[in-house]
């Protein structure tokens, strides 16, 4: 960590943004520092004990979604995170007297309660998570020649597209490839639907029913595109989110695409009080059911009593017992990592995934200033900075050189500022949000070091990542140069030291056509009473690991949960 190339030495206790002597109770919220700080049970200090009937490995969104829906049927669940703090990417961090999220940014779908994204969210926390519109625009896409607004409403966003390009040619491909984004959203219903079903039968629907999602999921984004134009500017403004799922036009699928850009249609949200609420809302829902929630709690094997998964192994040697297991580790880690590579069954996994690859890591700058949004005149808009409209071309020069040529994505997030809570538990402070593309090999030689003790060359490295991000922020907001009080970088291997993922990857596996036709992206495992949840058996996201979390409940319980939260 570092503000400039000053350094700090800062215990685990602060780390988590307050200060104590002595043990905490369990379960509390305290004041600190005026920070409010929520204390979850952690493995270090209790073990949980007896036989639960599933146990979750994993705290991310998919996992807490999975176990508050089993715990509001009557099952008694165990959650088992591996990081200091529950929520996965929808955990926050605190360092002196700012906080940032690590992985929500913003939300699509929350300007409709009768729709089931927010319908789910109000189900699992009780009706307690609001939401924040972010206002007309949401997203800017910055190119050097020009800036475009993405602006709220199918309608509008359609009008403002064809204000920007207009010859007759333009509005008929916007026309066209906004009718595609529609037939995939309605093809998409049977595709995730038949998840739920197990087996032949299961692979036999999917297929059968989602030939019209698979004709989409099968071509590439700029495929798809250069059927609708030959305008390389459309495509680069129609393709302007691609940093939201990781892949640019010429290797991400067409379905990915169009599920991303119909999620913010109808603009963007923040949660009231952070990303963190989403966490504290949904515990409740597992330990009133007789669950437990443990963090610090590193799960090292899945127990089997011949093909039947029967509980955990934990990294210290203490064995848990459930009538089933949920992972929501991710695909590679789950077969990779958690099963003995000698289990009979194994070998039937082979070729299974080979055709997936994890998504791209990234670079993160968590910035604090000490004036508040409004003094700095910070927006509640993200901001996408590209180099030029041909993303591709971008991404490989940038990949081949990263030293010599530009960040082919710069993403600004303005958590502070969307935020309308912010200013009560911070008041007079502000925070930003910079990311972009890394490569996991450039950071490799460092793998084996410990986060916080990587060494003055690694710093260094980091330094140089930091000034460059830095850069693009003040081609934007120039008046905020001499404002920065605090930043500090994030690197891929801080992302596989707090998440697991092996690569630093943030979005799961990979979103290429290939993943959408695998068909073993489901619940259901070769192994009995095995599962998978989370954002690999659906989409990246928040979106995407949500509903996860249902699909997995609604298999597991054979019930048809969205009837249930729908009414």
């Amino acid at each position: 960590m570092e503000k400039g190339n000053g350094k700090y030495n800062i215990s685990a206790i602060q780390l988590q943004g307050f200060f104590f002597y002595g043990p905490l109770p369990f379960n509390s919220v305290y004041l600190c520092k005026s920070y409010i700080v929520r204390n979850f049970p952690s493995y270090k200090q209790n073990k949980p004990s007896g036989h639960y009937d599933a146990i979750v490995i994993g705290s991310g969104l998919g996992g807490l979604t999975t176990a508050a829906l089993l715990s509001q049927h009557g099952l008694k669940v165990l959650v088992l995170e591996k990081h200091y703090t529950i929520g996965g990417f929808t955990h926050v961090f605190k360092r002196k007297e700012y906080e940032w999220d690590v992985g929500l940014h913003y939300v699509g779908e929350m300007h409709n309660e009768q729709k089931l994204l927010p319908r789910l969210f109000n189900h699992i926390t009780k009706g307690k998570l609001q939401w924040k519109d972010m206002g007309e625009v949401y997203d800017k896409i910055v190119f050097e020649d020009k800036t475009y607004d993405l602006v709220k409403g199918r309608k509008n966003l359609v009008a403002k597209l064809k204000a920007e390009f207009d010859s007759s040619s333009d509005h008929d491909a916007i026309d066209r490839y906004m009718e595609s984004v529609k037939n995939v959203i309605t093809g998409s219903r049977n595709y995730y639907g038949m998840k739920v079903i197990p087996g032949l039968i299961g692979k036999w629907l999917r297929n059968w029913t989602s030939r019209k999602f698979l004709k989409y999921s099968d071509s590439t984004t700029l495929e798809m595109l250069r059927t609708f134009t030959c305008n390389e500017k459309l495509i680069g403004v129609l393709c302007g989110q691609f940093g939201d799922y990781g892949l640019p036009p010429a290797k991400s699928s067409f379905a990915m695409h169009a599920i991303l850009i119909n999620h913010y249609f109808n603009g963007g949200y923040y949660p009231v009080g952070g990303s963190a609420k989403i966490a504290e809302y949904i515990y409740p829902q597992i330990t009133s059911g007789g669950g437990d929630v443990y963090s610090n709690a590193e799960v090292n094997e899945i127990i089997f009593e011949g093909k039947k998964a029967v509980g955990v192994r934990m990294i210290d040697g203490i064995e848990m017992t459930a009538d089933r297991v949920i992972s929501n580790a991710g695909v590679f880690n789950t077969f990779q990592k958690l099963i003995d590579n000698q289990h009979p069954l194994v070998p039937k996994l082979k070729g299974q995934f080979d055709d997936l690859r994890p998504s791209e890591a990234h670079l993160c700058l968590y910035i604090g200033l000490k004036k508040s949004s409004q003094e700095l005149h910070l927006p509640t808009s993200n901001f996408w900075i590209y180099p030029s409209y041909d993303h591709d071309k971008n991404v490989s020069e940038y990949i081949d050189n990263p030293d010599e040529n530009p960040f082919p994505v710069v993403y600004i997030s303005f958590p502070s500022a969307k935020d309308p809570d912010w200013v009560n538990r911070f008041p007079g402070n502000s925070t930003i949000e910079i990311i972009s593309l890394a490569r996991f090999e450039w950071f490799k030689k460092w793998e084996d070091t410990r986060w916080g003790k990587r060494g003055e060359d690694y710093e260094a490295m980091k330094e140089k990542w930091s000034l460059r991000l830095l850069e693009n922020l003040y081609q934007q907001l120039p008046h905020l140069k001499g404002q920065i009080d605090y930043y500090e970088l994030s690197t891929p291997l801080s992302t596989k030291n707090f998440t697991g993922y092996q690569s630093g990857e943030i979005y799961g596996l990979e979103h290429s056509p290939a993943r959408f036709r695998n068909e073993y992206l489901t619940p259901h495992t070769p192994f009995k009473n095995l599962y998978l949840t989370g954002q690999d058996i659906v989409s990246c996201g928040i979106g995407g690991a949500l509903m996860g979390g249902l699909i997995t409940s609604s298999a597991i319980l054979r019930k048809n949960l969205i009837k249930t939260i729908m009414k």
